[in-house]
């Protein structure tokens, strides 16, 4: 029985290519020189991001940008998970947005800010252009700060 390990052909070295030279350190490639196996990377497919991936990225976005207007993550504000939906078709996306805001708040700066921060988000993570998203105010939360409650 050998105790040698088995020997296996180094990359690059005599018989990888016929020539019983190493071409390494010399900046050469085999893909630049038209012998890979491979084609082109222009037609070697897309990497295709199903609807409900970009979705959910949706939803971290606006999980995130929701902490950055209330300072805090937004259970602890009251608020609940937001909602998306998502369409993606040939490289681009349409997001739908449905979540809740704190109250008191100016809904349409708010919104703007959030439809904005979801789009450079989900755009930036997925490579997919953002053709428009709706973003949809179900209910305002009252904050459980000092100021409520009764007056006596």
């Amino acid at each position: 029985m050998s105790t040698q390990p088995p020997s296996r052909p180094l990359r690059g070295g005599p018989g990888s290519e016929g020539t019983g030279t190493s071409r390494e350190g010399t900046g050469t490639s085999r893909e630049g020189t038209g012998t890979s196996p491979l084609p082109p990377p222009a037609l070697r497919g897309a990497t295709l991001i199903p609807d409900t991936v970009v979705a959910r990225i949706a939803v971290r976005a606006a999980h995130e940008a929701l902490t950055r207007q209330g300072g805090k993550p937004p259970a602890r504000l009251g608020l609940g998970t937001p909602r998306t939906k998502a369409t993606v078709h040939d490289g681009s996306a349409r997001l739908g947005v449905s979540l809740e805001l704190p109250y008191p708040v100016d809904i349409a700066r708010a919104g703007g800010e959030i439809r904005h921060y979801i789009a450079e988000r989900v755009a930036h993570l997925t490579g997919l252009r953002i053709d428009g998203i709706t973003v949809s105010v179900q209910r305002l939360v009252a904050s459980h700060g000092p100021r409520r409650g009764r007056v006596e």
